[in-house]
């Protein structure tokens, strides 16, 4: 008899922890290799980890909802054969900061994970619930890790013997509920994306600037070549592979919207890996990347960027699909909206929301003198964090991009 470890997989190269969202097993089941034994989630991806190994489920040490590192053992499984990989002879006892998180923990309702690590350091330095849901997060959907509650611990100390400031408590307002009144709890993502609009609303002060393009030559070249697209590359072009273009080439020429900024300093990212917001089937969106977007055509970018919302759609994106975005583009358009206000995605600096194409009236200047002619124009909004980007170099960016747009050249070569 052997007993085999369960650890939490590294799910991706960025990712550190994940929850567990859901126990497929319970403790003396037989499993067979490849049965599912539990359910992870990271940011927005849930992933179904199966059994390695044949055996018996000895020992189920983490509950429903932990959020724990990679390489934690999460189960014990008996097995009959000899040279398990990772075998065992002696006894595991649960781990010491297995804190069971409906217990003798901080009691809160907030829907913000706190790893046992974060949980044990608040509740040894008497920091209540209500304290620590202030503690800004450096981690994935602003997560508290260890080294913001101790650098909150540190700060904290530090200004003890300053003349305290009255703060104005931000408090929710009362709801009322009818008897007629559904109510509907959201679900795990759902509150995810909450917590993630309201960090980024607190953590950036947002401008929004808006353009309108004039995109004529663009819808004129792709209805003319959007069969021939396809049957060359087996691949649908839409107009958000041409926004995604000109985004990255922008993005190359203006450095500081391709950033993050941590406390007082400037992040610059040397890769550029553009999200694009595609809404799944439960409503719901999610945001996966596209890695070096500057590095690829026209052509590849459809690729990739077909791909990705084709996986996205179907629930099948790894985590590491959705992760290292440095800019992201929101499509309006897709809902007939002519213009939005998009918040920004942490810890980005910009966003881009770009709205319907519509046929409008317009003046244009010929041999003979200004005529109204028919044109297919469109919004373009860009939100920015106002901390690092002011107006004229958001405004110039957001510029750069209707004018890449506009000069599509309606000769342009597949």
């Amino acid at each position: 008899m052997s007993q085999f470890k369960v650890i939490m997989p590294k799910l991706g190269e960025s990712i550190q922890e994940a929850t567990i969202t859901k126990w497929f097993v319970k403790e003396g089941d037989t499993v067979e290799e490849d049965d599912n034994l539990f359910e992870v989630a990271t940011d927005k991806v849930d992933s179904e980890i199966p059994s390695p190994v044949d055996g018996v489920i000895s020992k189920i040490l983490h509950p429903v909802d932990a959020v724990l590192p990679v390489g934690e053992v999460l189960a014990i499984i008996i097995t009959d054969g000899e040279g398990a990989e990772n075998e065992e002879q002696e006894e595991i006892a649960e781990p010491e900061n297995n804190i069971k998180l409906s217990e003798e923990n901080i009691k809160t309702e907030s829907t913000r994970f706190y790893s046992p690590l974060v949980k044990s350091i608040a509740r040894q330095e008497n920091i209540s619930a209500e304290e620590l849901e202030t503690i800004p997060g450096s981690g994935i959907n602003g997560r508290v890790q260890k080294k913001d509650i101790l650098n909150y611990l540190e700060n904290k100390g530090s200004k003890q013997s300053d003349t305290p400031v009255s703060q104005p408590k931000m408090e929710r307002p009362p709801v009322s509920i009818g008897k007629t009144d559904q109510i509907i709890e959201m679900d795990r993502v759902r509150k995810m994306i909450a917590d993630h609009m309201v960090l980024s609303k607190q953590v950036s002060p947002h401008v929004t600037s808006v353009v309108e393009a004039d995109v004529t030559n663009l819808v004129f070249w792709r209805e003319k070549n959007k069969n021939q697209f396809q049957q060359k590359y087996g691949e649908k072009l839409t107009y958000m592979h041409v926004f995604t273009e000109a985004v990255a080439q922008a993005l190359a020429e203006f450095p500081l919207l391709n950033s993050s900024v941590d406390g007082s300093k400037i992040i610059l990212k040397k890769d550029i890996n553009i999200g694009i917001a595609v809404a799944k089937p439960d409503g719901n969106l999610i945001v996966p990347v596209i890695r070096n977007a500057e590095q690829k055509n026209l052509v590849g970018i459809t690729k990739e960027l077909n791909r990705l919302a084709d996986a996205a759609r179907n629930n099948k994106l790894s985590p590491d699909e959705i992760q290292g975005g440095t800019f992201t583009i929101t499509n309006f358009g897709t809902f007939r909206n002519l213009i939005g206000t998009p918040i920004i995605n942490q810890p980005q600096v910009a966003i881009l929301a770009t709205g319907s194409i519509e046929k409008k009236p317009a003046v244009m200047e010929t041999p003979t003198g200004d005529a109204i002619v028919i044109r297919h124009k469109m919004f373009l909004s860009l939100s920015y964090d106002h901390r690092i980007i002011d107006g004229a170099l958001g405004g110039a960016f957001l510029r750069r991009i209707a004018d890449l747009l506009e000069e599509f050249k309606i000769d342009r070569t597949l």
